[in-house]
C-alpha cells in the first residue's frame, strides 16, 4: 500500500486526519426553589435551595454537563464569569484538550483571583470537559482516569442541620433524625453543630444517643470555632468516639488545625473551602489534617482534583470527598471515588465514602434522565451505591426539570 493510501480503503478518513472537535457555546443554568422548611449551619439559615449547572457544546453535537458549588447569589456571580470571561477564552478550542484550556484560563484569570469564585467557574466548565471526553470515547470518567477500584462505594447520610429554634427541641429532633438515618441503610452519619459550644455538646449528645454505640457519626462546624471553643467541643466529641470534627475553626488557621489534630483523638477533617494544588500543598505541608475533603465542583474542576488527590496521597492524608449539590455533582463525585486508589493499601482498606445530604434536594432527586435512586440503593445494599458505567458521568440531566426551575 502506498503511503497515500495508508488508511483510506474504507472511502473515511481516520481519526488523525479529521479536524478537531471545538467548543461551541458555554450555557449556565442557575437553578432555584423553595424548599419545604428553612435550614441551616452555623453561619446562616436558607430557604431556597440552588444549583448551578455548566452545559459546554461542540460543533460535533457532543454536549457535557458540569457543576459550580455555590448558592444563590454566589451562582447568579459565577454565571457571569462562566459565559462572559471564560466563554470567549475557550470558545474554538478542542474540549479533549482540558489540560490546556485549565491552564489557559486559569493563568488569564490569575491576577483576578487563584481561590474562590474564579475557581468555582472553572470547576463546572472542566467537569463538562471531561464528560464530552468520555462521551467521545465511549468510557466513563473512572476508565478515563486510569480505572475502576471498586464498582461500588458506601455511602453517609448526613442530616441534623441547624434550625431556628430552641436547642432542647433541635437535640429532641436530632436523636429522630439520627436514628433515621441509620436505620435507612448508611453507612454512618453526620450533623451540623455551630449553636455555641456547650450548647454543640448537647446536640452531639443526642446524635450518639439516636445512633447508639459502635455506629460512626461525623461533627460539622463550618469553622464557626475559635481554637480554644474547637478544643472545648473536640474532648467532648472525643468522649462520644465521633470519627471526624470537621472545618472546626477558619480555613486560613491552619496553625489551629495543626493544635486540635495533636491534642485531639478525633480525627480533623476539612479541606472543602481551599482551592488547586498550591493553597492544597500549604494545608497539606501543616499536617493539620486527618481526612482530607476536596470539592471537586469548587477547587478546579476533575483535572485539578486529581492533582490535589496525588497531593494528598503524597502526604499519606486520605481523601473523603466533599459533595453538595445536584445529581451531576454526585455523578462526578461518584466517578472519582471509583478511581481512587486505596491509601494505604492492603486486604482490607478504609474505602472512601460518597457524602450524600439526606435533606429535601429536587436537583439531586429529580433532575437526571434516569435517577441514581442512592437511597434506594442504600437500604437494599448495605449501605453503598453502584457507580454510573455509562459513557463521561454516566448521566443526563432532564431539561424539562432544567427549564422548570431555571432562573438564570
Amino acid at each position: 500500500m502506498l503511503p497515500e493510501d495508508r488508511g483510506t480503503r474504507s472511502g473515511r478518513e481516520e481519526p488523525h486526519d479529521r479536524a478537531p472537535m471545538k467548543v461551541t457555546r458555554i450555557t449556565s443554568h442557575v437553578l432555584s426553589y423553595d424548599m419545604p422548611e428553612p435550614l441551616g449551619y452555623s453561619q446562616q439559615y436558607y430557604a431556597k435551595r440552588s444549583a448551578h449547572l455548566v452545559e459546554v457544546e461542540t460543533d460535533e453535537g457532543v454536549t457535557g454537563w458540569g457543576e459550580c458549588f455555590g448558592p444563590g447569589n454566589v451562582a447568579l456571580a459565577n454565571k457571569a464569569i462562566v459565559e462572559g470571561v471564560i466563554q470567549p477564552m475557550v470558545l474554538g478550542l478542542d474540549p479533549m484538550d482540558r489540560d490546556v484550556i485549565w491552564h489557559k484560563v486559569y493563568n488569564l484569570l490569575r491576577d483576578h483571583g487563584q481561590k474562590g469564585m474564579p475557581l468555582q467557574s472553572l470547576s463546572g466548565v472542566d467537569i463538562a470537559l471531561w464528560d464530552i471526553a468520555g462521551k467521545a470515547t465511549g468510557q466513563p470518567i473512572a476508565k478515563l482516569i486510569g480505572g475502576a477500584h471498586r464498582d461500588s462505594v458506601g455511602v453517609y447520610g448526613y442530616g441534623m442541620m441547624l434550625r431556628p429554634e430552641p436547642v432542647e427541641d433541635l437535640a429532641a429532633r436530632f436523636v429522630d433524625e439520627a436514628a433515621a438515618i441509620k436505620a435507612a441503610g448508611f453507612q454512618a452519619t453526620k450533623m451540623k453543630i455551630g449553636m455555641g459550644p456547650r450548647d454543640d455538646v448537647r446536640l452531639a449528645e443526642a446524635v450518639r444517643r439516636g445512633v447508639g454505640e459502635g455506629f460512626d457519626f461525623m461533627a460539622d462546624a463550618n469553622h464557626a470555632y475559635t481554637t480554644s471553643d474547637a478544643f472545648y467541643v473536640g474532648r467532648a466529641l472525643d468522649e462520644l468516639g465521633c470519627y471526624w470534627f470537621e472545618e472546626p475553626v477558619a480555613p486560613e488557621d491552619l496553625d489551629g488545625y495543626k493544635e486540635l489534630r495533636a491534642g485531639l483523638r478525633t480525627n480533623i477533617a476539612g479541606g472543602e473551602a481551599e482551592f488547586n494544588r498550591w493553597g492544597w500543598r500549604g494545608l497539606l505541608e501543616s499536617r493539620g489534617l486527618d481526612i482530607a475533603q476536596p470539592e471537586v465542583c469548587a477547587l478546579g474542576g476533575i483535572s485539578e482534583y486529581l492533582r490535589v488527590l496525588a497531593l494528598c496521597h503524597a502526604h499519606f492524608t486520605p481523601v473523603v470527598n466533599h459533595v453538595w449539590g445536584s445529581g451531576i455533582a454526585v455523578a462526578a463525585n461518584l466517578q472519582l471515588l471509583a478511581a481512587m486508589p486505596p491509601l494505604p493499601g492492603g486486604l482490607h482498606p478504609r474505602e472512601p465514602w460518597l457524602e450524600f445530604d439526606t435533606t429535601d434536594n429536587k436537583f439531586r432527586d429529580k433532575l437526571l434522565q434516569e435517577p441514581l435512586n442512592i437511597q434506594q440503593q442504600v437500604r437494599t445494599s448495605g449501605g453503598t451505591v453502584a457507580i454510573p458505567m455509562g459513557p463521561g458521568l454516566g448521566v443526563a440531566p432532564d431539561r424539562d426539570v432544567i427549564q422548570r426551575y431555571k432562573i438564570a
